[in-house]
């Protein structure tokens, strides 16, 4: 799991022992430079003036010296988490004894460890045992279920709100907008939302029993499902764009997605395809080893995909294409953007730094930590960040230094003033710190907050499940369009619902007006800031026609994944997509 910039000297607080140990230890090592340089320079002006062995005994105190200091280092950090260890048994052996009322030890116990875990990365993480299902979810997108999301208000019952395809949910004929009364005669009413995923999960082969109010018909039925194995692809759609430019969506990088990103190569090959388009937007990364793999795929084998480095010079390794590739001349377009991060990283730093291909979009997150995954103590797991990565030119991409920390805690980007050059296979510069910069930067749609706010505040998505409720079909996702008619039915949707319908200019007022008033100055300006809100307010109806055309193309897309699957919404996305259309025709010269 990849997830790294070289530390910058100097790190700790000046005057602890640990710290002391280790800037001696470090000018040991100066030392032993120094005195090898002048030891020899004498020795070569006049050999009779100094003996062999003197000089042997001169060179081997000072790497005594160097080993004392290490060996001083290293039982000072000993001392210290001894220390520390001492100090916590005291002060809960202390608790346990004086507290005025019982302790909540399994939390005070997570608190800690999350707390002491924090001072590290966001990365370092602890997984107790009865989160290893979640955490397996995680790595391989794979569980036993029925294969749908729902919707659940802890008031109100399950919704199902969209059945994967193929899935049992799908089979069974859930879809979107059915209500889930009871969950093998459990009612769903009170129940939370990970309490009814959880009841709805099981082993594969097992069966469920639901309780189901359909959505069109009214009925209320009783519909055993056979639970399966669900696995959510990471390749979500796979085609032709027109007759010679393949697209592949990929959103993560879990177990087995390199040997399916093979076959549709191999596939759009067949189907004609001249060039691809490998979108990584939104790809949060995951398993190192699929990134190698996926990069294997278009360089030749025994190329170097990325490094990755530790603590110490022997934790160096480097990690090359070990398969035959399918094509190392079919041009390659990387999509990318600031939710490209760990793998999808190493993947376009592989294509750019090589000259395989040329990257396109903006510029990606900035993840370049390695994490691996160690069992500890009953049955718990640590995720934990071992190492940095390196792009085959040498660059570490990593945005955040979280090795130095402001007073309050906080961290900051590496400024791009501190960024260093590094050279692509051509020549080409490149750079790194903060993420992978596209050879051809294409800015993405800017939408208004209005959009976002209907989005992430669930007015889209409520809206078509109330739609889905009211008709039992759409045409075929290449004649389905929803026109600005279609829209009045949404806007009378939207007026009964509750959300933040400001611009962002009268977000920034309010805040402005805030900071006025902490000054004192708000009441002297009442009539400037009343005729600037005035003119800044806008009716909710009014902002929802002017923002139409941003609206539709969400609710277009989730309609088609309602009636036809996650394939269809993607379809309808892409019609949409002027970012990816203005990389097809971008000028660009490797």
């Amino acid at each position: 799991m990849p997830n790294g910039n070289p530390l910058p000297s100097g790190s700790g607080k000046t005057g602890s022992p640990g710290n002391f140990a280790r800037e001696f230890s470090a000018q040991c090592v100066i030392a032993i430079d120094d005195v090898m340089w002048y030891l020899c320079m004498i020795f070569a002006q006049n050999q009779l003036a100094m003996n062999m062995k003197r000089l042997y005994i001169l060179i081997m105190a000072a790497a005594m010296t160097f080993a004392a200091a290490q060996t001083a280092s290293a039982q000072s950090k000993g001392f210290k988490l001894g220390q520390w260890k001492e100090i916590q048994h005291t002060i809960l052996k202390e608790l346990n004894n004086s507290y005025v009322d019982s302790l909540p030890v399994d939390r005070m116990m997570r608190a800690g460890v999350d707390a002491m875990l924090k001072e590290l990365d966001p990365y370092t993480i602890y997984v107790p045992e009865e989160e290893n299902e979640d955490f397996q979810l995680m790595i391989s997108n794979t569980y036993g279920g029925i294969g749908a999301i729902i919707h659940k208000k802890k008031e109100d019952n399950v919704i199902i709100n969209e059945p994967y395809a193929d899935s049992p949910a799908q089979k069974y004929g859930l879809r979107c907008g059915d209500e889930i009364i009871a969950i093998d005669g459990t009612p769903t009413k009170g129940l939370e939302t990970k309490e009814s995923s959880d009841r709805m999960k099981g082993k594969p082969g097992t069966t469920v029993v639901f309780k189901v109010k359909k959505a069109i018909s009214g009925d209320t039925l009783d519909i055993p499902i056979v639970r399966e194995r669900i696995h959510m692809p990471d390749i979500e759609y796979a085609g032709m764009l027109d007759d010679t430019t393949g697209y592949i969506l990929q959103n993560g990088f879990t177990e087995n997605v390199s040997a399916d990103m093979r076959a549709k190569v191999i596939d759009l090959k067949k189907q004609g395809m001249k060039r691809l388009v490998l979108d990584l937007r939104g790809n949060g990364g995951g398993l190192m080893g699929e990134a190698i793999n996926i990069a294997s795929i278009f360089l030749p084998k025994g190329t170097l995909v990325v490094s990755s480095k530790g603590n110490t010079e022997s934790s160096l390794h480097e990690y090359r294409t070990t398969t035959d590739p399918v094509d190392t001349q079919l041009p390659i377009i990387v999509m990318i953007g600031p939710g490209s991060a760990s793998s999808s990283e190493i993947v376009a730093g592989a294509i750019q730094d090589h000259d395989r291909g040329v990257i396109m979009g903006t510029r990606s997150y900035g993840k370049g930590l390695v994490q691996s995954i160690r069992p500890i103590a009953y049955n718990g797991q640590l995720k934990v960040t071992t190492s940095k990565y390196y792009t085959p030119s040498g660059r570490c991409v990593q945005a955040i230094d979280y090795s130095h920390r402001n007073e309050d805690g906080s961290v900051g980007h590496i400024p791009d003033s501190l960024t260093r050059e590094f050279k692509t296979a051509s020549g080409r510069t490149v750079r790194d710190g903060g993420g992978i910069t596209p050879d051809v930067k294409i800015e993405a749609e800017d939408y208004s907050r209005l959009v976002y706010s209907l989005v992430l505040g669930g007015v889209i998505d409520q809206y078509v499940i109330d739609y889905c409720r009211r008709h039992e079909s759409i045409p075929t996702v290449d004649e389905f369009h929803y026109t600005a008619e279609d829209f009045e039915d949404f806007i009378k949707f939207a007026l009964t619902q509750e959300f933040d319908y400001r611009s962002s200019a009268k977000t920034y007022y309010d805040q402005m007006k805030k900071e006025l008033e902490k000054d004192g100055l708000a009441e002297s300006m009442k009539d400037q800031l009343d005729a600037l809100e005035k003119s800044l307010e806008i009716e909710k109806e009014q902002f929802l026609r002017l923002k139409m055309d941003e609206i539709i193309p969400f609710i277009e897309e989730e309609l088609a994944i309602r009636y036809w699957f996650q394939e269809a919404g993607i379809k309808v996305r892409l019609r949409y997509d002027d970012q990816l259309k203005k990389a097809l025709v971008a000028d660009y010269n490797l």
